[in-house]
């Protein structure tokens, strides 16, 4: 079982980006998914979850407004866009999947993929 986040870059303040978390070696059409992104010296941070049929987002409030999570079950794939990225949206972006709580926000996931690294210049 394997997730892979890809998509990271550089982007100039003010630009946007997508990333990608495509899933394999199981289908994750009923898990709820997330984001997380961790920055140097920082905690790890919760970004934004997506519930199975994608009926029901969640944001952390630095990017509410500013990322849209979406996913694609027929693809095993799950989106994050970017937009009106700031310098502090700099982080490695972890994609997750199957959290052990209802609390998407602060539950202990059992599926990670490796990073992909966003780096916005100001």
């Amino acid at each position: 079982v394997q997730l892979q986040a890809y998509g990271g870059g550089l982007v100039q303040a003010g630009g946007s980006l997508r990333l990608s978390c495509a899933a394999s070696g199981r289908t994750f059409s009923s898990s709820v998914m997330g984001w997380f992104r961790q920055a140097p010296g920082k905690d790890h941070e919760f970004v934004a979850a997506i519930t199975w049929s994608g009926s029901s987002t969640y944001y952390g409030d630095s990017v509410k407004g500013r990322f849209t999570i979406s996913r694609d079950n027929a693809k095993n794939t799950m989106y994050l866009q970017m937009n009106s990225l700031k310098p502090e949206d700099t982080a490695v972006y972890y994609c997750a999947a199957d959290p052990n709580s209802p609390d998407y926000y602060r539950a202990e996931y059992d599926y990670w993929g490796q990073g992909t690294l966003v780096t916005v210049s100001s």
